[in-house]
């Protein structure tokens, strides 16, 4: 986790923000259900760019059973999340958390093992994001929109054939120019590493938006798996299906907004809210489906307004 988010000292600040950013270290299911396709069990996707998104529900409920785990059910955690179901009419939560979306997927790279593959749809998304949550200036200049089967990266990145070509999958991209203004903003807020800074510094791409958006439809992991009779140590008749996975190592990104707290007795402001949340949080988050088997481990980094 970041550095802690230090409380307003005004009592009467009405709203404080902050930005959820999610490391995936194991494949990721955040899952939409059954579905009829070739793929039992899809990722959630954005119904209109089909873009991997994780819901704002599921993440509030990570993150409140996180705090409730580290700081008890108690009266501060009603006052940050809102009462049990039980007495939901009483008052409401004072935390807010968006969806997270996709900030940079995984692709396979001919050199350099892998890209973090990014778009200027996505860039400028986050640019929205950060002016609503009132996060001021985003800190870094939106790169020029690269063309068509062109990218943008640092000119040292070892993901290059000859120092000009880039091949991801079975695609071939021509360098036209960096985007080391971005690539340095997000190392020092989306991961905490020292290692994988330095890694997204050289390994992060900027695409076209219509090949970014094909690697993120396209390129996931889908998996096989079977459910078992364990007296006859087969698999059970009909119990093949199924499963879509995001890559590890792919990069999400929430908006966190907090109010002043609106239950009775609790004059906490909006930011003693977003400081609660930024003690109790865990710098790792299991997200998603498939927690015995490994899957879903996130890191994560709460940044406030000031270091974004």
């Amino acid at each position: 986790m970041s550095e802690p988010v230090a409380a307003n000292a005004n009592a009467t600040l009405q709203r404080a923000a902050a930005l959820l950013f999610i490391h995936a270290q194991t494949s990721l299911h955040p899952g939409s259900g059954t579905a009829l396709g070739t793929v039992d069990l899809p990722v959630q996707r954005e119904r209109h760019t089909q873009w991997p998104v994780i819901p704002g529900s599921t993440l509030k409920g990570i993150v409140r059973d996180a705090c409730r785990r580290a700081a008890g059910n108690n009266g501060d955690l009603f006052a940050v999340f809102g009462p049990e179901t039980a007495e939901a009419g009483k008052h409401a939560g004072a935390l807010s958390l968006t969806d997270a979306r996709i900030l940079a997927f995984p692709v396979r790279s001919l050199r350099g093992v892998f890209a973090w593959v990014t778009c200027p749809a996505v860039l400028e998304r986050l640019q929205r994001d950060l002016k609503l949550a009132d996060l001021g200036n985003a800190g870094f200049r939106l790169p020029a929109e690269p063309g068509k089967d062109k990218a943008l990266c640092h000119a040292d990145s070892p993901l290059l054939v000859g120092g000009k070509q880039l091949v991801l999958e079975e695609f071939e991209f021509e360098r036209t120019g960096d985007a080391n203004d971005l690539t340095d903003w997000l190392a020092v807020r989306a991961v905490a590493d020292e290692a994988t800074q330095k890694r997204l510094r050289s390994h992060l791409v900027v695409l076209h938006d219509d090949d970014f958006t094909h690697f993120v439809r396209h390129a996931t992991e889908v998996v096989a798996r079977v459910g078992l009779d364990y007296e006859r140590k087969t698999v059970k008749e009909g119990a093949l299906f199924y499963e879509e996975f995001l890559p590890a190592e792919t990069l999400f990104y929430a908006v966190v907004l907090a109010s002043a707290s609106r239950r009775n007795g609790h004059s906490q402001s909006a930011g003693d809210v977003l400081a609660y949340v930024q003690r109790h949080t865990p710098p790792y988050l299991q997200i998603g489906g498939d927690e015995t088997i490994g899957k879903g481990l996130c890191a994560v980094r709460l940044v406030n307004g000031k270091e974004a």
